[in-house]
């Protein structure tokens, strides 16, 4: 998505945002191991019980609720993995994004203890609180700059260490945003990630999106999110029905559902090479049969005129 094409616009339209998932789980090595299985997110599971000390609280979260006026369904998480709030949270160091945090912060930028300043400390948040359950942007994949403070931007000072925030701490294993960006998305279509990345599409435009299969896998969310849970023509009032279309906007919208079945695995290296290898096998080589050939004489005739 070009960044222009959001000026003008406010932060209730980013709540669509396309959405990409955490890949890596490792931050403290000093290299990225691509071999490594430890080195990957799970990714069949939500972010939120990635970390299996998180998945006894969202169950009992999900089996304790209770809506006296029926209204609203069970969930599992209260908060979206992708909406308004957490897109410009991740980018808050460039335009328009940064005036698009200030209006959601009444004027002002947010504390900076809640700013992105660090992406291994992004992560272990993530892992201790299974209420945080943000995914990734795409920019994370492809815009280093997005991780630089260009403008000097005053961002405020972190109250423990008075350390100011400024460029986005990277791993150990990234020397700079550009070489972050090569290798997150060297990560992405490595091969381990190749053949589990059908999980996590089953997770948020799959079957186990909804129903029964959403339950069992821990990752239902509040009902509004959900295309076609809430109908707004229905509502007769006016400020109910702003209130409604504020929350919407502001907790984030589930993508539309496209598959009913288990995405596919994506074959492995090897398995496309043999594939390929056996399709060549079954073509004819004619050179096999120029032993079988014969020469046809074809008599010519010229005619004058």
């Amino acid at each position: 998505m070009q960044l222009n094409t959001l000026a003008g616009r406010t932060y209730n339209d980013l709540s669509q945002y396309p959405v990409f998932p955490w890949i890596v789980a490792d931050y403290t090595s000093e290299e990225l191991d691509l071999t490594n299985p430890s080195t990957f997110r799970d990714l069949s599971k939500p972010i939120g019980v990635v970390n299996p000390k998180n998945v006894p609280e969202v169950r009992a979260k999900y089996d304790s609720y209770e809506d006296p006026s029926g209204k609203t369904a069970k969930f599992h998480y209260g908060t979206h993995y992708s909406n308004s709030a957490g897109v410009l949270h991740y980018l808050v160091r460039v335009e328009p994004f940064t005036s698009l945090h200030i209006e959601l912060q009444s004027g002002r930028f947010d504390v900076a203890d809640r700013q992105f300043h660090s992406i291994p400390q992004t992560w272990k948040l993530l892992m201790d609180n299974p209420n945080d359950v943000k995914e990734l942007t795409p920019e994370f994949f492809y815009f280093p700059e997005f991780l630089k403070n260009m403008n000097g931007f005053d961002l405020g000072l972190l109250q423990g260490t008075k350390e100011r925030v400024n460029d986005v701490i990277l791993p150990k294993w990234a020397s700079s945003p550009e070489d972050f960006i090569y290798k997150h998305r060297k990560a992405l279509e490595c091969e381990y990630v190749s053949q589990h990345l059908h999980e996590w599409i089953n997770l948020i435009f799959g079957y186990k999106q909804k129903g029964p299969k959403a339950v069992e896998a821990l990752n239902v969310f509040y009902y509004c999110s959900y295309e076609g849970a809430v109908d707004l023509d229905a509502i007769s009032n006016p400020v109910e029905r702003e209130a409604l279309e504020g929350m919407i906007n502001n907790f984030g919208q589930t993508p539309s559902q496209l598959l009913k079945e288990p995405h596919p695995q994506r074959l492995s290296l090897e398995d496309a090479v043999t594939k390929m290898l056996k399709l060549e096998l079954r073509r004819t080589d004619f050179t096999l049969f120029l032993d079988n050939l014969r020469p046809i004489p074809i008599e010519v005739r010229f005619c004058s005129t």
